[in-house]
């Protein structure tokens, strides 16, 4: 039979083609042997020639990214470009050949990619937190009206200047969706953006993705508003209708599939996985949404989105979704999706009109500059520095892969001419270009250091003060440990406790990290479901009236970006000690439970940027068993003193748990057989006079201290000492002296399996030795920024 279709890639060109095509249409070959004087046969078959061009989009774009990724072109700028290389690619000689096999092979790529985006966009769906739009603050509410707005009031004016005498209604209609484009501030566009830059959970980055939901819903609305009314002065009869059509559709979204949902996360086990058919019905519902809007004459995206949107965010569900079809979505069928769009261009065409371009550019920089400007005014007023304000109004004026596939949409069917699909491919290849480089020269979060220009640590904090620790937990398996060395801590009513309890989840299933302060909202229902780990710190509180003080947080975000979440909350409340749960989970016979290194990781990052002083927590189980709170046992801690800062920090905090009644503090100070070289003159004097200070007041003002002297001449003999002595205390404080030279120490850096304890810490929390003993490994604050000006 005969069809009217122009070539591969020239789509809607006016001309009109004849071409053979054999029904039912060939889907596979049976390989290069099927002919073999012309192996290139299989591309004549829709499967092979859709792997091909998969595969040559995929290797383009990864060749291009890894080219382009060092000077910072992010990902979604290189597959565009990919775009560009693709088109004179397939017009070489043999490629051209094989390509011009499949007469509907741009036809066959579009509908997969197409497939994907759907499901790209139910998957933004899901991890868009609909609430913050609704809770956000008036800053971030204005600043996502005023960048809807400004844009659509400039482009209007800049239409009405260059509007000329019987002008096509095309041209007005390509304008009118030129400013939409520019207008639109899409949520998952500066997710992507935020997460490539690693700031997404930065206040910038919170202020961005709050300001760009209400932006995203306003679009929404406003565009529908817009559409309604084109309709109602030809068919208001029809409007009627699809209002109807989409209140019910809402309500069965809302009202039916969201309550489902909410049961199927009812009979889901705490902590365990959604079962397969509960996410396989939920991902056949959401191609039935989009199948349901296509149906009703709008795009199949818009009900894939609103499902999503319906789908309960975070974990299990939504979470789960995101973990199983996030990976293979963006890395195969997204990629396609942009390279392919891109790929559609005309260059000559546009070139060919001076005047276009001389609109466009114009038209382009007045609309970006107008979407900046006020963004950039209305944070700089709000007391955000300069430079951050205007990597603000880059952030909200930057444009992605939703603004591609409106333009894509309305060029398949036809509102938009080939010229102006050109022009605005090229004003988002520009944009998704400049702007990160901006926003990257603007604002680098890793410049930005966590330093305090004051002393936060133990042995500076004056006698009479608040002690103010940040406690940071991941599972309730961490907490009753860090509540017994909490109650160790001895706090007085002259130095009463401050707790910051931050309680920390991964970022599953959703775009926007979320901060929830339990001490504000504590019968919140949003903050209930996070609140159970929190609780037993309250109680702790209230069997400690008037000398303990609970402040209590949820942060759920990415684990890569968790350290700045904790560091920067230690330094706005001022604390002197946080206290992390160390990586590795000892069962109840002594044996290693559990791994997490995704915890290690977030150790290491804090240990080297926080601003004060750090404890890591090993829990073996002998602090639960001997400490309980309010308990009259006593209480064996020993702490072993080496020397240097951290040691120092260290043994200030075992002097501070000595007040209490209960605890017997050993200070057992190991020393060299001969002096090291490597110790500098004043720390050793340091050593000295808090080690005397320590002999001097033994036994005195009511602590139970002991004091020990051992001699070593090599590190074999500190590993026998630490075997000896390992099993006569319930808990063991060292310091972490990160990298300092010592006889004492000689050979035994080669063996140690975390670095980030120290050498000694290292040893106490081998599986090698045969301890129940549980372990504080500190490390005195290294960041004081000295320079005030």
């Amino acid at each position: 039979m005969a069809e009217s279709l122009p070539p591969p890639y020239h789509l809607y060109d006016n001309a009109t083609y004849e071409f053979c095509l054999v029904l039912p249409p060939k889907v596979n070959s049976a390989g290069i042997w099927e002919n073999a004087t012309n192996p290139s046969m299989i591309f004549s078959y829709s499967l092979p020639f859709l792997e091909l061009q998969v595969v040559m989009i995929f290797l383009v774009n990864h060749l291009v990214y890894t080219i382009l990724r060092p000077i910072g072109i992010t990902l979604f700028a290189s597959q565009m470009f990919a775009g560009f290389i693709m088109v004179p690619i397939i017009k070489q000689g043999h490629i051209e050949k094989i390509f011009h096999y499949q007469e509907l092979g741009i036809q066959i790529m579009d509908t997969a990619s197409l497939f994907g985006f759907t499901l790209f966009f139910f998957l933004t769906g899901v991890k868009m937190d609909i609430k913050s739009a609704f809770r956000t603050t008036k800053r971030s509410l204005g600043i996502g009206i005023v960048s809807l707005l400004s844009p659509i009031l400039v482009g209007a004016a800049i239409q009405a200047t260059f509007r000329q005498p019987n002008e096509p209604q095309q041209v007005k209609m390509e304008r009118l969706i030129g400013t939409l484009i520019e207008a639109l501030t899409s949520f998952s566009v500066i997710a992507c953006l935020l997460s490539e830059l690693k700031i997404l959970n930065t206040e910038l980055g919170r202020l961005a993705l709050s300001s760009a939901a209400v932006g995203d819903l306003s679009t929404l609305f406003l565009v529908r508003i817009i559409t309604l009314s084109r309709h109602f002065i030809s068919s208001p009869l029809l409007v009627l209708v699809r209002g109807v059509i989409t209140c019910c559709f809402l309500a069965l979204l809302f009202f039916v599939f969201r309550p489902l949902m909410y049961w199927v996360i009812k009979r889901t086990p705490n902590g365990g996985p959604v079962a397969e058919v509960y996410i396989t019905a939920t991902m056949m519902a959401a191609v039935g949404c989009a199948v349901v809007t296509h149906w009703t004459d709008r795009s199949p995206l818009i009900g894939a989105f609103l499902f999503g949107l319906a789908v309960p965010d975070g974990p299990p569900l939504g979470s789960a979704l995101i973990d199983k079809f996030e990976c293979f979505t963006n890395g195969l069928f997204l990629s396609v999706y942009v390279t392919s769009s891109t790929m559609r261009i005309r260059l000559q065409k546009w070139l060919s009109d001076p005047s276009h371009i001389k609109f466009s550019t114009i038209f382009s920089t007045a609309t970006f500059f107008a979407t900046l400007i006020p963004c950039c005014i209305g944070s700089f007023l709000n007391l955000m520095p300069f430079r951050d304000a205007l990597a603000f109004g880059l952030i909200m004026s930057s444009k992605g892969i939703v603004q591609l596939s409106h333009i894509c949409t309305f060029r398949d069917n036809k509102i938009i001419s080939q010229k102006a699909f050109t022009t605005m491919i090229f004003c988002i290849l520009a944009n998704a270009t400049i702007v990160p480089l901006l926003v990257r020269f603007l604002y680098d979060p890793n410049s930005r250091k966590y330093a305090s220009y004051e002393q936060r640590n133990l042995m500076h904090l004056k006698p009479d003060v608040e002690l103010k620790v940040l406690v940071c937990v991941h599972t309730l398996d961490n907490v009753p440990a860090m509540i017994y060395l909490l109650d160790l801590t001895c706090p007085t009513k002259e130095s009463p406790n401050v707790v910051y309890v931050l309680h920390l989840i991964e970022l599953k299933g959703r775009n926007s990290p979320v901060f929830i302060a339990h001490h504000n909202q504590e019968t919140s229902t949003a903050a209930s479901s996070f609140f159970e780990n929190i609780i037993p710190f309250y109680e702790y509180e209230g069997n400690n009236s008037d000398l303990v003080t609970v402040n209590s947080f949820t942060t759920i975000t990415p684990p890569k970006f968790m350290h700045d979440d904790i560091c920067t909350m230690a330094l706005d409340k001022q604390t002197s000690f946080i206290i992390l749960p160390f990586h590795r989970k000892w069962s109840i016979d002594g044996s290693l439970e559990e791994e997490n290194n995704v915890v290690r990781n977030l150790n290491c990052n804090i240990l080297d940027q926080a601003p004060c002083s750090i404890g890591i927590l090993i829990d073996r189980g002998r602090i639960q068993k001997s400490m309980k709170p309010s308990s009259s046992l006593s209480f064996s801690t020993g702490m072993l003193f080496l020397g240097g800062k951290d040691d120092r920090e260290a043994l200030t905090l075992a002097k501070r748990m000595a007040r209490d009644p209960r605890v017997k503090l050993t200070v057992i100070y190991l020393i060299a057989y001969q002096d090291c070289n490597n110790v500098v003159y004043w720390d050793a004097e340091l050593d000295t006079e808090m080690l005397k200070d320590v002999k001097e007041n033994s036994g005195k003002n009511g602590c139970d201290i002991m004091y020990v002297e051992e001699v070593s001449n090599c590190g074999a003999q500190t590993i026998k000492l630490i075997r000896s002595i390992a099993n006569d205390y319930d808990l063991m404080i060292v310091g972490r002296r990160y990298k300092v030279d010592s006889i004492l120490l000689t050979g035994l850096s080669e063996w140690s399996e975390f670095p980030e304890l120290g050498i000694i810490g290292d040893l106490f929390a081998s599986t090698d030795l045969d301890s129940r003993v549980s372990i504080l490994v500190v490390q005195q604050q290294q960041r004081i920024n000295i320079n005030r000006h």
